[in-house]
């Protein structure tokens, strides 16, 4: 057991150090031109149609386009004489099937541009939908590392949600309909060349929504401060994110109608997304994803439950990183112990969890399920940069902590 044990680490570790040389020699990645602040959804859809687009798809879900929210842009965007069509039919955690349906309507019209609406889902499926257009017309053709030769269609967004800084990174995340077993697409080519972050957009999200989509920004922002591959500029990024978060989310929770909250939150996640480019994410990502996969879980929910737990599997490798996020948000005394302070960190992500109606469990894991989930979590997070190893056994023990 333990020879085998052994050998799954070294294998998780040359997968690891295979990506990271990889990401190392990729171009840097460009960030996207950002229209930020109450009206920039206009000034956003003013600057495609002075591009040249003639024909644009945008890709959102059916509420949003309901809403009258996909409205104010493809308004904008008519009157500035640009075509457009419209795909609506995006889902959480979307499947390769749901994206051949957005492609065949991309590939039928010839659109020369593809515009996100919504959140992390409606932003991944445009994402794949423009890479695979113009890299063999099927979405399995990108899926992987580095797989998008040619430029994809010109890619915009504007998020509906403050979560996944999906609007800012060079992956996506796409499932299989079968088996439900998630997949990435990483390519700095697929990072939209212009977003807008309108907090005009948001003010009506409900507040456990924006809970969810909150937590997930500060755990991105969290696993990329704590992550072996973090960075001068990762860090810039993930502290600034993590600080706002704290100072911000409570208040737009609260009051959803606060724009200046809303506006900060958003940033916030788009400066998580930012440092998840090179820092990357870990173990609280490759169970969150099972749980979803498994049981439906919101993402953000779930990477909000399982956040704390994995911070103190890790603290021992970790105790000054967590410590110094401690004193940036004088969370106790100049005088606590490293350790002491780490805990007190990890405490305080606890009360927002508790505060936003999250809690700390999940009613929906069954114990025969934990197993299989421990598998393909191990497996996934093994192969991330994570500050400790985590092996079958630990990783069921900590799953079970989060039962009810």
């Amino acid at each position: 057991m333990e020879k085998e044990k052994l050998l799954t680490l070294v294998t998780n570790k040359a997968m690891t150090k295979g990506f990271e040389s990889m990401t190392n020699v990729l171009p840097s990645a460009p960030g996207p031109l950002t229209f930020v602040g109450p009206g920039s959804t206009e000034q956003l859809c003013v600057h495609i149609s002075e591009l040249n687009v003639s024909k644009i798809l945008v890709v959102t879900d059916k509420p949003l386009l309901e809403l009258g929210v996909v409205a104010k842009a493809t308004d904008v965007l008519k009157q500035k004489g640009v075509e457009v069509i419209v795909f609506d039919g995006v889902l959480p955690d979307p499947t390769l099937d749901l994206i051949e349906e957005g492609l065949a309507i991309q590939l039928k019209n010839s659109c020369d541009a593809i515009l996100a609406i919504g959140g992390g889902s409606s932003i991944d499926t445009a994402k794949t939908i423009a890479a695979a257009a113009t890299n063999g017309g099927k979405p399995q053709e990108v899926v992987g590392q580095d797989t998008v030769k040619n430029d994809p269609v010109l890619l915009f967004a504007i998020p509906t949600t403050s979560g996944t800084g999906s609007e800012a990174t060079f992956g996506a995340v796409v499932s299989d309909p079968v088996t439900h077993e998630k997949f990435l697409i990483i390519d700095n080519k697929i990072i939209p060349k212009a977003v807008a972050l309108d907090p005009d957009l948001i003010t009506g999200l409900p507040p456990s929504i924006t809970a969810a989509t909150g937590m997930d920004a500060l755990t991105h922002a969290i696993e990329s401060w704590i992550g072996t591959w973090a960075n001068p500029v990762s860090d810039a990024y993930a502290k600034q994110s993590i600080e706002m978060l704290f100072n911000h989310l409570p208040t737009a929770f609260a009051d959803g109608k606060n724009i200046e909250a809303r506006e900060q939150v958003s940033v916030a996640a788009y400066y998580a997304g930012i440092a998840i480019n090179t820092g990357f994410v870990g173990y609280v990502h490759a169970i969150a994803h099972q749980l979803g996969a498994w049981y439906g879980t919101p993402h953000g929910w779930a990477n909000a439950v399982v956040l704390p737990e994995v911070l103190r599997f890790s603290k021992e490798k970790i105790e000054d990183r967590l410590a110094e996020l401690a004193d940036m948000l004088s969370l106790g005394l100049p005088s606590d112990s490293v350790s002491t302070k780490a805990d007190k960190i990890i405490e305080a992500i606890v009360q927002l969890n508790v505060s936003f109606g999250i809690g700390t469990t999940l009613e929906a894991i069954k114990d025969s399920d934990v197993s299989a989930i421990a598998t393909r979590a191990v497996k996934e997070g093994s192969s991330m940069p994570v500050p400790k190893m985590m092996d079958q056994s630990e990783c069921e023990a900590l799953i079970r902590r989060l039962m009810v």
